[in-house]
């Protein structure tokens, strides 16, 4: 199956400096309480669209992932989108893997162009908008988490930005190291069962969840880093080309500590990396790796023929990666 991507947008709120050198990040991007997802996503589209000169009634596909809740349950945020851009003949997919969802989506746009041959132009949108009611940006998880969106065209047949392949691992032991407390079923809110909705800091996690094993943590650690390599050196062996080639490793928007591990885990310099994007821009949740992809093809660092490996880490817990040919 073949299929590439014509044509890049994002949206990015106004950037909010962080204080000091918060775990290697520099700024962050913080919405209007007013804008929701959809409205980032929407905007990110509307770029990509007019980049690449595409009118919406030709889109064919449309896939919205994205890592935090939309701004309505029981609501469909892609077929949202689709109404909002006008692209009323497109199938929408929503996606809701996590941080790897942007990455993962590559997955499904190759099998729905597989079993659809129809199906021309597809577009791809990445949002993220933190809840606030629910995740503090700087204490639910490592990264510091930021607003923001980015989409790209993508055409069959395309020869430039062209997808290889794509792997993902999934460990389902580690399912409920992100969960929120209230809100599903189990606990629906306002039942007087299910506490606090505010997902705890990411200590407070870890040793919940761990029992406080200093060892069970560290070994989820290690496992992390296996899983990693793993997961790039599958994709290149579906995509029969050597993992060494790889000219970028655009990950998520992860702290920088989290990055020198990375490069070293995967052999690579860390000057290969998106790790001074992501200290600019933040955590971006599923867009992280669409929008580092952008910035890398249009700045130069990455010329025709380069592969570039996006990746990212979700809960699930998933790793997964996608090759992309410049």
């Amino acid at each position: 199956m073949s299929f590439g991507l014509t044509a890049f947008g994002h949206f990015l709120p106004p950037a909010v400096a962080v204080p000091g050198t918060n775990r290697g990040y520099r700024f962050y991007h913080r919405a209007d309480p007013a804008v929701g997802v959809t409205d980032l996503a929407v905007a990110a589209a509307e770029n990509a669209l007019r980049e690449s000169g595409t009118d919406p009634g030709e889109i064919d596909l449309l896939l919205l992932a994205m890592a935090d809740i939309p701004e309505y349950l029981y609501w469909d945020a892609a077929a949202a989108a689709q109404s909002r851009l006008g692209a009323h003949r497109a199938e929408t997919i929503h996606m809701s893997q996590a941080c790897g969802g942007g990455v993962a989506a590559f997955d499904i746009l190759a099998g729905k162009f597989a079993t659809h041959p129809e199906y021309r132009t597809a577009l791809l949108l990445t949002a993220h908008r933190v809840c606030e009611q629910y995740w503090d940006r700087r204490r639910s998880a490592a990264a510091i988490a930021s607003d923001g969106a980015a989409a790209a065209v993508v055409r069959r047949g395309h020869g430039s930005c062209r997808w290889l392949a794509t792997e993902t691992l999934t460990d389902g032991r580690y399912a409920d190291f992100l969960r929120m407390p209230a809100g599903g079923t189990a606990a629906p809110f306002g039942d007087g069962t299910g506490g606090d909705a505010r997902v705890p800091p990411l200590v407070e996690r870890i040793d919940s969840f761990f029992g406080g094993s200093a060892r069970a943590t560290l070994e989820f650690a290690e496992l992390s880093s296996r899983r990693n390599r793993e997961v790039l050196t599958r994709a290149c062996e579906r995509a029969g080309i050597d993992a060494g080639g790889v000219a970028a490793v655009i990950y998520l928007h992860d702290t920088a500590n989290a990055f020198a591990d990375l490069a070293a885990v995967l052999g690579v310099p860390l000057e290969r990396t998106n790790h001074d994007l992501a200290a600019q821009h933040g955590h971006l949740g599923c867009a992280d790796q669409l929008f580092s992809l952008e910035r890398h093809v249009a700045e130069g660092r990455l010329r025709p023929g380069d592969v570039a490996a996006l990746m990212s880490m979700g809960s699930g817990m998933h790793w997964i990666c996608t090759l992309i040919e410049i």
